[in-house]
């Protein structure tokens, strides 16, 4: 909350402040879904930055909870490998999903080379007018005065119109898309699929759909759209299918989860924080820092993990190798050490780019500035169009310790 407290009183999952320090583990899908995790990371700063958590269901693992602990750890790959996943849970030997954020070089920078073209400076130039343009016509499409859910009629709309774009996808399948990311990470307890099964089936039915976009790309001349790049690239080429799954699922959520959770976030936050809402209406040149301080208080992907490999140390605690070591950018971006003032939204902060949610070094997030970009662009199209975008129920938030996000925000929209 904005003042930096936290209120447990009507949530399910224990004050964090009541239990032991030992048993005190922060990656609770249903904290993260009522709103009230960042109260176990203030904790773990204050009192026990480097964390061990002995019990948990995907097996123990350290939690580093400290902006500076995490650069550390995020910018040594040396010592921490990214192999074999990226997020808390287990990597499953029995549907493995390889893909280039979870490999080490080499062959994690000659296969994210083959698809950064597509979010370089250029393309993102030729790209703006198109996310322009749909932008304005997914806003003028609104009804003004009625409620709306935000999330389904704006955020999941431009981000899965960017998304079918840079793969070259049918558009009228986009929602497909949004589908797919959602299921790449959910789990039976989200409510989402009803059992792993259905979701290795869904996920299945994605590889089978894109499959036949590759087989069209390799017989054809190489395009600038990423199946093209992918079935093109000499380090991509000879994927199997679940490496081409375990791409196209990191490219998917990449492009999705980010952005929409972004876009969504900082309604949110405004409404929250409505002298912040009238300094931007006030001075639209401060849209730029108002994405990134939304990116900094949002925070779309929790966290990420590393695996040590040897022994080492952080904050004073020796990590064994092969310990999982968990990278929490959620809370990196509330130190009190580092950011100042950080439980405000404050979108004239100085240093405003100054957060982990991209993360740092060789894995940091390759479309970063196409997000970016799309923020940019609703934001000023919205102001254009409404004198306000008013909360008028409380969001449904997302059953995950990876995606900070939401899945309903209700709103209501009022005309210049």
């Amino acid at each position: 909350m904005a003042d930096g407290t936290y209120d447990f009183g009507a949530a399910k999952v224990p004050d964090p402040y009541s239990l032991p320090l030992d048993l005190l583990d922060p990656a609770r899908p249903e904290a993260f879904e009522q709103g009230v995790e960042l109260g176990y990371f203030e904790r773990l700063r204050k009192e026990d930055p480097v964390h061990y958590t002995a019990e948990h269901k995907f097996g123990p693992y350290w939690s580093v909870t400290k902006y500076n602990d995490i650069m550390a750890v995020d910018t040594n790959h040396e010592t921490f490998s990214s192999e074999p996943g990226i997020t808390i849970a287990e990597a499953q030997d029995d549907f493995p999903l390889p893909m280039f954020i979870a490999m080490d070089p080499p062959k994690h920078d000659a296969q994210r080379k083959v698809v950064s073209p597509i979010v370089a400076g250029p393309n993102l130039s030729a790209m703006e007018p198109l996310i322009r343009e749909r932008a304005g016509q997914i806003l003028d499409a609104l009804p003004v005065g009625e409620e709306i859910d935000w999330v389904d009629k704006v955020s999941i709309e431009l981000t899965s119109m960017t998304l079918a774009n840079l793969f070259d996808f049918p558009q009228e399948d986009r929602r497909k898309l949004t589908r797919w990311s959602d299921v790449a990470t959910a789990t039976p307890e989200s409510g989402l699929v009803e059992s792993e099964e259905q979701r290795r089936a869904e996920l299945m039915q994605c590889v089978g759909y894109f499959m036949q976009l590759w087989n069209d790309r390799v017989n054809a001349p190489p395009m600038p759209d990423l199946i093209s790049m992918l079935a093109h690239g000499e380090s991509t080429r000879n994927m199997d299918q679940m490496e081409y799954l375990g791409n196209l699922l990191l490219l998917i959520v990449g492009g999705n989860d980010t952005t929409r959770n972004s876009i969504t976030g900082s309604v949110l936050a405004l409404n929250q924080n409505l002298d912040q809402y009238e300094a931007l209406k006030a001075d639209r040149s401060m849209i730029p820092n108002m994405v990134s301080e939304t990116l900094r208080w949002q925070t779309p992907l929790a966290h990420m993990r590393r695996l040590a490999k040897h022994d080492t140390e952080i904050g004073g605690k020796t990590i064994r190798a092969g310990e999982k070591v968990v990278m929490w950018y959620v809370s990196g971006n509330r130190d009190e050490e580092v950011i100042e003032r950080p439980n405000d939204f404050w979108i004239g902060r100085p240093r405003v780019r100054q957060h982990l949610s991209f993360g740092f070094g060789i894995h940091r997030c390759v479309g970063n500035r196409l997000g970016e970009l799309q923020l940019k662009i609703i934001w000023e199209e919205i102001l254009k169009r409404f004198s306000h975008i008013e909360v008028v129920g409380e969001p449904t938030r997302v059953f995950s310790t990876f995606v900070r996000g939401y899945k309903t925000l209700p709103v209501k929209l009022h005309a210049l």
